[in-house]
Order: structure tokens, then C-alpha cells, then sequence
């Protein structure tokens, strides 16, 4: 188990300015240093934002400026990267800005919300996300800009893992994202039954939230930031030592087939016992180019962008990291983000689509990224036709949760 990202949330002036940036790095170094001599080794210190549509300017190049220099700033002050917060639907200008902001910088995060904490869904606003990925597809040669992207559907504030991590403009604190598909892939394979290896899993969890919260009450009196609590969504890594798709396929199915559904909700309820203070998902992580078994599954006709989504409704956070065709047009992307937008509103959870479409490639080649943190799989097919119709308009849909009937 690591902690992936010790991640703060502040607020940002009109200049870019971040009044709380001192304290915000002490957060970043003090836990960095409890961790460590807690054994528990941390690979990130992230800094997000209240939505930047509230200070930056209404100019996509001046815009893009500003964020070349809130990188630099943050960056000084030792934080790997930033989230600028998501683009809400009534600010339509700011769409335009994130290609650009993202074309001008290494290290910046951007995000747009399809559907709301309101249980609203905009019409207009997944149009406008899709569009900002096709926009970004060509601006590197494999796709990569994209991973800087994401659509939220029915996303809270202050979760740890990046791109959805943003502040919702109060007071500052942080949120630990951790990394332990290890140890679900751990108590998965060796347990005697299924009863026992959800428990162990959990009690595994559980044990390292009371010692890191213990270490998290000295960061907050120290520095006055607020802990909001952890995310032991199992984050994997491009190792077979640490795949989620691994856990699943441990209990005796194969990902993309009957059963997997099943194993996919076993994991995910353990997650929902634990007792921990919890920010973020804490939900099952299946990003496709992030975990090593999943990502060889594509070469499996019969794992599609379907199963993603069914997997999405008893567990998970969305689509992540999905490799698609260079060619989808923002109108079949548009379509696939209506199909997340409905599932979280429908069903009452946080959501989320990060999809990256490589140029040059069809569904079925292989995607050929030099990343430490991907392995590489095959172009997954978009079963998805331009939305036409009453779907096509302006509306924004405000649909009830089914356990509200």
C-alpha cells in the first residue's frame, strides 16, 4: 500500500495568486514525513482549486497564460501537479480556454461538469466536454493531453485523485488518495472464501486509516487545514502485482464476461463498509491504460466500452483512461458522456469520463505509449452513433434518483 497523492485544496485570487500556498506546501512536506516514518511511501503532493471560471479571465490565450504561471508557482513550492477545477454549464466561455490552457502546460489538470450536484444533466455541456476532447486528441501525437481531461457527473468536492479533484472555495484542507489495489489482489487470492477476503480487505483498510488519521489530527493542528478524509478507492498500477482487473479475475471470472459484474460488486462492497472519514470515490478503480491485466483485456473482443459502463453501476468511478478510435467524432463522445451523466444521477453516485482518443489509430491497433504509468492494450471500438433528435437540444434534464421514487 502507498498513498498515490497527498492532495490540497485552496482557494486563488484573479492574479493566481494563492494566499494559503506556504501553508498548503507545510501540509505537503510535514505529511510527507510522517508518512515516510510511518513506512508508507508517497509518490505524489497534488494542488487543487476552487473552479477556475471564478477567477481567470474571460480570453482562452490569457487564460492559457495565467495557468503556464500558476504552474510554475506551484511547482516551486514542490507540488507535482494542478487541478483548476471544472467548468460548471453556465460558464460556456471557459470550454474554449481548456484546450489552450492545456496545450501551454505540462502538469495542469481541467474538468467539466456534465451533471451536477442537483441531479441536473446538461444537454449542452456534455456537447461542449466532448468537443474539448476532440479538440485535444491531436495536440500530442499519441493522445496524450487528454489525461489532463476529464467529464464529472455528480462529483463532490475535495477528493483526492486527480483530474476530479477540486475545492469547493471554503476553507482549505487536504485528502489522501490512496494506492492499495495490492492489497485487494492480496486478500482476494489468498483468502478460503469470499465472506473472509472482503473482511480481510476492508480490515486491512480500515487499520491503516486509523494510524494515517492519527498522523493526518497532527498536519491539521499544525498548519489549521482541515482533514476531509481518504480515498481507498483501489487506485492500481501497470504491475500484475497491483491490478484490480486482477482481484476480479482471482474470484473466478474473466473481465468482460458473465460473472464479472458480480465479482466487480463483491470488491466494491467491501469498500462501502469501511468506516473510515471518506472524500472522494471510494469506489472501484478500472482505468483501462493504468492497470496491467485490464489493459491486456482488451485484446478480448468481448471486453468492450459496455462493460466499463455496466461496471460503472455497481461500483467504480466511470471511464478512465479508455483508448478509443482518433477518429470519434464529438458527437459519438458526446453520446458515451450522456450514458455516465445518466448512470450517476440515476443511481445517486460521482462519475466521472476520461476518455482519450489516439490519433492515427482504429479500434483494434495497438496503442504504443512510453509512460511509466500506462501499460499498453488495443483501441477499444465506440459503439456510438451522433445523438440526434430531442437529445440533440439545450435542455438540461433534471431525472430522480431511483431511490428517491
Amino acid at each position: 500500500m502507498k498513498i498515490r497523492s497527498i492532495s490540497c485544496f485552496v482557494n486563488a485570487n484573479p492574479d493566481g495568486s494563492i494566499p494559503d500556498i506556504e501553508s498548503a506546501a507545510k501540509v505537503s512536506a510535514r505529511g510527507s514525513e510522517l508518512f515516510m516514518q510511518a513506512g508508507i511511501e508517497i509518490q505524489s503532493s497534488r494542488l487543487a482549486t476552487q473552479p477556475f471560471t471564478s477567477y481567470f479571465p474571460h480570453d482562452k490565450r490569457l487564460a492559457a497564460a495565467l495557468a503556464r504561471h500558476m504552474e510554475l508557482s506551484v511547482q516551486a513550492s514542490g507540488f507535482t501537479y494542478l487541478s483548476l477545477g471544472p467548468v460548471n454549464t453556465e460558464a460556456g466561455w471557459a470550454y474554449a480556454c481548456i484546450p489552450e490552457i492545456l496545450t501551454g502546460t505540462m502538469n495542469v489538470f481541467c474538468t467539466g461538469i456534465i451533471a451536477d450536484l442537483t441531479q441536473s444533466i446538461s444537454l449542452p455541456a456534455s456537447r461542449a466536454c466532448a468537443e474539448v476532447i476532440a479538440r485535444c486528441t491531436p495536440i500530442d501525437p499519441a493522445g496524450f493531453t487528454n489525461l489532463r481531461f476529464a467529464a464529472l457527473a455528480n462529483v463532490p468536492p475535495h477528493g483526492p485523485f486527480f483530474p476530479a479533484a477540486y475545492h469547493d472555495g471554503g476553507k482549505p484542507g487536504f485528502s489522501l488518495a490512496m494506492e492499495c489495489a495490492d492489497i485487494a489482489l492480496e486478500c482476494m487470492q489468498n483468502a478460503p472464501d469470499i465472506s473472509t477476503a472482503a473482511r480481510l480487505m476492508v480490515a486491512r483498510f480500515e487499520e491503516a486509516a486509523k494510524s494515517l488519521e492519527n498522523l493526518c489530527a497532527i498536519i491539521t493542528r499544525e498548519t489549521g487545514f482541515e482533514f476531509f478524509g481518504f480515498d481507498f478507492s483501489p487506485a492500481p498500477f501497470p504491475d500484475d502485482s497491483c491490478s484490480l482487473a486482477g482481484a476480479m479475475e482471482s474470484l473466478g471470472v474473466e473481465i468482460g464476461r458473465h460473472g464479472s459484474v458480480m465479482a466487480a460488486a463483491i470488491l466494491a462492497s467491501g469498500l462501502d463498509a469501511g468506516t473510515w472519514k471518506k472524500a472522494g470515490f471510494n469506489g472501484m478503480m478500472l482505468p483501462v491504460l493504468e492497470d496491467s491485466l485490464l489493459a491486456r483485456r482488451t485484446e478480448d473482443a468481448q471486453f468492450t466500452v459496455k462493460d466499463l459502463l455496466l461496471y460503472s453501476t455497481v461500483c467504480g468511478t466511470g471511464l478512465d483512461t479508455v483508448p478509443l478510435p482518433g477518429d470519434a467524432s464529438p458527437e459519438q463522445l458526446s453520446a458515451l458522456l450522456l450514458d455516465v451523466a445518466a448512470l450517476s444521477i440515476r443511481l445517486d453516485k460521482p462519475l466521472t469520463a476520461r476518455l482519450m482518443p489516439i490519433p492515427g489509430k482504429k479500434a483494434g491497433d495497438k496503442t504504443g505509449f512510453d509512460f511509466a504509468f500506462f501499460a499498453n492494450g488495443r483501441v477499444m471500438d465506440l459503439c456510438a452513433q451522433p445523438v440526434r433528435g430531442l437529445l440533440s437540444g439545450d435542455d438540461v434534464l433534471h431525472l430522480i434518483p431511483r431511490h428517491n421514487r
